[in-house]
C-alpha cells in the first residue's frame, strides 16, 4: 500500500466578529492514511471534527498545516494550497463527502442528484440511469420518492439520498461525517455493507461516527482528537 493522505500540523480557528474573539477550532492535527484504510475520528461534541474533514474537503481553508493527498490527475498536491478550480475537480472525480444535512438545488428530483453525480464522472446518461437506480434500491429508498423532490423528504430520506449521491461516484477518498446521524437499525446496516463494499474495492476513508458499536470492526485506525493519538482499532 501506499500513502493517500498526510495531515501534518493542522489548525484552524474561527472569529467571532460581535463578539471580537478568535476561537481555535483544530490545533496541531496529525495522522495518514494508507490507500483502502479507513479511520475514524473520536472526540467530544465541539472537539472540531467535522472541522478536520471540512478541511481536507476544502469547505473550510486551514490557517496552518499541510494536507498532502496522492491524486490520481494531479500526483502529491497540498490541498489547502489547491486552486478552487482543482478543488472542484476532486470533488467531482476522486473526493467525496457525506454529512447528515442535504443542500440541494430546487427542482431537482431524487434520481436526478444521483444521475447528475454519475454525468459529472463524463459516464452516459444510461450509465448515470442505471447507478442511480441501484443506488436509491440499495438504500431503500422508495421508487415513488425518486421523482419527488428531496425538500419534502423526511430527515433519514434525505440523508439515505445524501450516501447514495456520494458512494455513487466510487470515490478514491470518502469523507463521511456523521452519516447514520438520523437513520434506524435497518438502514445503519446498510450503509455498513456499502462502506465494506467499498472498502473491499480499495476506498480509502474517514469517518465521524457517534454510535461507536457502529465503527466496531470496520476502521482500521482511531483518532482520539483530545489525545491527538492514531490507534489500532479494535479487532485489527
Amino acid at each position: 500500500m501506499s500513502k493517500l493522505l498526510e495531515v501534518k500540523s493542522l489548525s484552524k480557528s474561527f472569529t467571532i466578529h460581535h463578539l471580537n474573539k478568535n476561537m481555535k477550532a483544530v490545533d496541531d492535527i496529525s495522522f495518514s492514511l494508507e490507500e483502502g484504510e479507513f479511520i475514524g475520528i473520536v472526540g467530544k461534541s465541539g472537539s472540531g471534527k467535522s472541522t478536520v474533514l471540512k478541511s481536507i474537503y476544502r469547505t473550510y481553508l486551514p490557517e496552518k498545516g499541510t494536507i498532502t493527498y496522492n491524486s490520481e490527475k494531479f500526483g502529491s498536491i497540498d490541498l489547502s494550497q489547491l486552486s478552487e478550480r482543482d478543488v472542484l475537480y476532486l470533488r467531482k472525480h476522486e473526493i467525496g463527502y457525506v454529512s447528515q444535512f442535504l443542500n440541494v438545488m430546487p427542482r431537482t428530483t431524487a434520481r436526478e442528484l444521483v444521475e447528475q453525480a454519475v454525468i459529472e464522472m463524463g459516464k452516459s446518461h444510461e450509465e448515470a440511469k442505471q447507478a442511480a437506480e441501484d443506488a436509491l434500491t440499495h438504500f431503500e429508498l422508495e421508487p415513488e420518492l425518486w421523482d419527488s423532490y428531496p425538500n419534502t423528504f423526511s430527515g433519514g430520506q434525505k440523508l439515505r439520498l445524501n450516501i447514495s449521491c456520494a458512494i455513487v461516484k466510487q470515490p478514491r477518498l470518502l469523507l463521511l461525517d456523521e452519516p447514520t446521524a438520523s437513520l434506524d437499525d435497518a438502514s445503519k446496516l446498510k450503509v455498513r455493507e456499502m462502506i465494506e463494499r467499498l472498502k473491499a474495492e480499495g476506498t480509502t476513508l474517514i469517518g465521524i461516527f457517534h454510535d461507536l458499536e457502529f465503527m466496531d470492526g470496520l476502521c482500521d485506525k482511531v483518532y482520539d482528537l483530545q489525545k491527538q493519538t492514531v490507534s489500532l482499532a479494535a479487532g485489527v
